[in-house]
């Protein structure tokens, strides 16, 4: 059986019911519990996330900023922050419902440069000289949480995610890494899942 681990943890800023309203509510929520079924249930699921103090060079100019990446598949949007997560910014928990990370410091730079490069260019592309940048992990890593919704009609479920933070609803990569975890439990020998 799966066991519950202790984990760090941003803290929500959507408190379970405000995910049920968030995921019930609305003419979206009409149409999707028309086509994909009624909300079955809903899961706080967490998502390792590193951070780095990444420093852009151009031009003569440099800027330093912090950006943390999940370190599950570093594919999904960025998180600014002002600073580090402070102490008093984390909850530690205990939880079975937490994706296991997956890449390594030295990936995660590489992909973090990757999106912090896009980011500048779409930022002033013609006003770029001389591009440097450089990122460096940040000791400290946490969870980010995110509400699951599970709908489901003649057998079938579906997927709809709430980054519990940024309040914003999440789309196919976040929906798609969850199934991914999700569905290698269920191929694992005994293997037994949270949510």
């Amino acid at each position: 059986m799966f066991q519950a681990k202790k984990i760090r943890s941003l803290k929500p800023n959507v408190s379970r019911e405000q995910a049920i309203q968030h995921f019930s509510a609305g003419v979206l929520n009409l149409v999707a519990n028309l086509t994909r079924g009624g909300v079955r249930s809903i899961a706080e699921l967490y998502i390792p996330y590193r951070t780095f103090r990444v420093t852009i060079t151009s031009g003569g100019r440099v800027q330093s900023r912090i950006f943390a990446l999940d370190a599950v598949e570093g594919i999904l949007d960025l998180f600014e922050f002002p600073a580090h997560p402070a102490e008093s910014d984390l909850l530690t928990i205990e939880t079975r419902n937490v994706l296991p990370p997956s890449l390594d410091g030295s990936d995660l730079r590489d992909r973090i440069i990757a999106k912090v490069r896009r980011i500048v260019f779409a930022q002033g592309f013609f006003k770029l000289r001389d591009l440097q940048i450089e990122a460096e992990v940040i000791p400290g890593d946490y969870c980010v949480p995110y509400w699951v919704c599970f709908r489901g009609v003649s057998g079938v479920a579906h997927l709809a995610v709430l980054d519990a933070v940024r309040r914003k609803r999440e789309g196919a990569k976040v929906r798609h890494m969850i199934e991914e975890w999700l569905r290698s439990d269920r191929d694992s020998p005994g293997g037994s899942r949270g949510l």
